[in-house]
């Protein structure tokens, strides 16, 4: 190879670096040119910033081009978790794993913003600023959405590169936090409240509306009712339990009827490993029987990690 060979060489090398650079910067910009406006009509209803949702929408699909964009709709790598819905198969982590399948590209960005919203272990991530996109990046790291090491600072790339945050000042209020919705607030009622002149000593919660306590060491349904002027009967009623059992200290006891269905801001819940429907009708201070109604369940249907629960 003669000396202007080797030169033309390392020429057109250098050609094809610039021209894929740019090619996928232009892809990039494409995308997120294509899919801005869905990103942020998920921010004003969900609470996660556009420049995050754009960002692990552009990472995840490869900009729309993956096998799974184009075959399943599926932008996010959201694998099936409990999806009772149509199904895809591919290689990731494994070989041949489940993933979710969509009708469309806003159908996959929807169920994206339920899956971080609804999932409890996302929940820290809405106590941050809308704005922060680098510690929303961390924060889906550390609570498990990919397994790459590198993933947090993948998303701050894209983000600063293509100015994505420029898409996070909401016009619109933006809805309550999973942690403001389901966080224990300390009841304050009228102090000729009965339930306030009963119980000046133990604190009293609300869940859902519906007045709570959190049990010590040695209570028992029995002196629980007592203590509140109620039958014990009735007090099992309120939990939905149909006989006494012994009570675990920091159980939530409910002292008046739960409610017929969930906050209007929570209206779904994500199963978590070991949780039973009865435990999701005591966390969210839900009826068990309207809980059951509202999912077309009865007491013997099992549910699994990942299958979504109404809450109305």
């Amino acid at each position: 190879m003669n000396f202007y060979t080797k030169i033309l060489v390392s020429l057109t090398g250098i050609v094809f670096i610039c021209t894929t650079l740019f090619a996928q910067k232009d892809a990039t910009e494409a995308y997120v040119f294509t899919y801005k406006n869905i990103a942020i009509r998920q921010m004003t209803r969900y609470g996660i910033p556009a420049s995050i949702i754009l960002a692990q929408g552009s990472l995840e699909s490869n900009n729309g081009t993956s096998t799974l964009a184009k075959k399943a709709n599926n932008h996010f790598g959201i694998k099936c978790h409990g999806w009772k819905n149509a199904t895809i198969y591919h290689d990731d982590d494994e070989k041949n794993e489940c993933f979710r399948k969509y009708n469309s590209p806003e159908e996959s960005y929807k169920d994206h913003s339920e899956f971080i919203r609804y999932r409890e272990r996302y929940n820290a991530l809405f106590s941050l600023d809308i704005k922060d996109y680098k510690g929303w990046a961390h924060g889906l790291k550390a609570a498990g959405y990919a397994t790459n090491p590198n993933y947090a600072h993948l998303l701050i790339n894209i983000i600063e590169k293509y100015s994505l945050y420029k898409y996070d000042s909401p016009s619109q209020e933006l809805p309550s936090t999973p942690q403001e919705i389901k966080q224990f607030i300390e009841l304050l009622p009228d102090k000729s409240s009965n339930l306030y002149s009963i119980s000046l000593t133990r604190p009293l919660y609300t869940k859902n509306g519906v007045t709570c306590i959190i049990t010590n060491n040695n209570d028992t349904y029995s002196l629980i009712a007592k203590e509140f002027g109620l039958f014990r009967s009735e007090l099992l009623k309120f939990n939905d339990l149909s006989k006494n059992i012994d009570l675990e200290e920091n159980t939530i006891v409910y002292i008046e009827r739960k409610k017929n269905q969930g906050n209007k801001d929570l209206p779904k819940h994500i199963v978590e490993k070991y949780e039973t429907i009865y435990f999701i009708s005591q966390k969210y201070g839900i009826r068990l029987k309207k809980l059951l109604k509202i999912n077309n369940m009865n007491k013997r249907d099992k549910i699994t990690e990942g299958d979504i629960i109404k809450l109305r």
